[in-house]
């Protein structure tokens, strides 16, 4: 079964207190710091994550681009994310596709529940992004930890000493 997520990109930034606070100083930053988690999400959930801004922050004719994988669209001139999330839910929508759209705006919400899909609120999304960074954090350590252990009885400085050998430091 094919998943998808579909996320209001500026819904997010205003409702995670990281990227609000960010985005008063530097938009972009947070635009890029929520790719960024939305490409961690996407990498261990395996579900395929779509990333819509609104034109009305960024004027022009629209794009469309990957990014670490993720598709990230910007939507026309005067065309809302919430139209442009609707539009890919109903071209999305198949018997073998899950679809969950992201964002805490309640009228949306309503519209995209009553289209098939279903919602996850920003505060949800934010809460699944940070156990996933949790999980991430304990496994990349678990490796340190398993790497660092080595089968010969010998000393830690030892070790050190033949891990720069094998580096080719002095």
């Amino acid at each position: 079964m094919r998943r998808v997520l579909l996320v209001d990109g500026y819904n997010m930034i205003g409702d995670w207190p990281e990227l609000k606070d960010l985005q008063l100083t530097d938009l972009e930053g947070a635009r890029d710091k929520l790719i960024e988690h939305m490409a961690e999400y996407q990498a261990y959930t395996g579900i395929e994550v779509t990333v819509i801004f609104d034109a009305h922050m960024v004027p022009g004719l629209g794009k469309k681009y990957q990014n670490y994988r993720i598709n990230i669209i910007y939507t026309r001139e005067k065309e809302t994310a919430d139209e442009r999330i609707e539009k890919l839910v109903k071209e999305l929508k198949r018997v073998d596709t899950q679809i969950y759209v992201a964002t805490s705006d309640f009228v949306e919400q309503r519209v995209i529940f009553a289209s098939g899909a279903f919602r996850k609120s920003a505060r949800e999304l934010r809460t699944e992004v940070l156990s996933i960074e949790k999980g991430i954090e304990k496994e990349v350590e678990k490796r340190k930890q398993k790497r660092a252990k080595t089968k010969l009885p010998i000393t830690d400085e030892m070790a050190e000493l033949f891990e720069k050998w094998r580096r080719g430091e002095k």
